[in-house]
């Protein structure tokens, strides 16, 4: 059940253009004719979602799932975008931050030595979301979610984690995620 918080989030190009001082620009602009939608949140995490799966899937078959993790991060991360990327995985403690491409992919396929155990070959057969709220700048240009989601392994258990993601569109007018921070839920045990 998705609950809309009203309140405003400043997005990161708005923000950047309001300390330097400058005038909207034509990127501006586009961005204004074409807004995030709260429905386009939706399909973004669904395919997320997907993504892990499919993950997991291949390294179960056997195949390059190496290749399907770097075509995952590419569709759906904004690395590369001259964006800076939040990215603080759930299963992380000693690199807690993933700053690069190298890094998120280390955390979805497990790098020896390291405590990368490679979070998305569990692997997973489905991923459920339950969001808490969507927030959608006033521009448009920004979307937050925040809420849980559910890992259902091989054994049909779900694992629940708190997720926030952020979203900004690329040139192509497809979402990238510019905010990742997941997190077991706290025990007191």
């Amino acid at each position: 059940m998705n609950k809309l918080m009203i309140v405003s989030v400043m997005g990161a190009s708005t923000l950047a253009l309001a300390a330097c001082n400058e005038p909207a620009t034509a990127d501006t602009a586009a961005d204004a004719a074409n807004p995030i939608t709260e429905a386009e949140v939706e399909a973004a995490q669904i395919a997320w979602g997907e993504g892990i799966v499919a993950i997991g899937q291949t390294f179960t078959e056997e195949g390059d799932f190496s290749a399907r993790a770097a075509e995952h991060i590419a569709t759906h991360y904004a690395y590369g975008d001259d964006a800076t990327i939040l990215f603080k995985p759930t299963l992380a403690a000693e690199d807690q931050f993933r700053e690069t491409t190298e890094e998120a992919l280390s955390y979805f396929v497990g790098t020896e030595g390291t405590e990368d155990g490679g979070f998305a070959i569990a692997p997973y057969t489905a991923v459920r979301w339950e969001n808490n709220g969507t927030v959608i700048d006033e521009d448009g240009d920004m979307a937050v979610a925040m809420g849980n989601y559910f890992f259902t392994g091989t054994d049909g258990a779900e694992t629940k984690v708190e997720y926030s993601f952020a979203y900004e569109k690329d040139d192509a007018g497809d979402l990238k995620i510019v905010l990742h921070h997941s997190s077991l839920p706290f025990s007191a045990n």
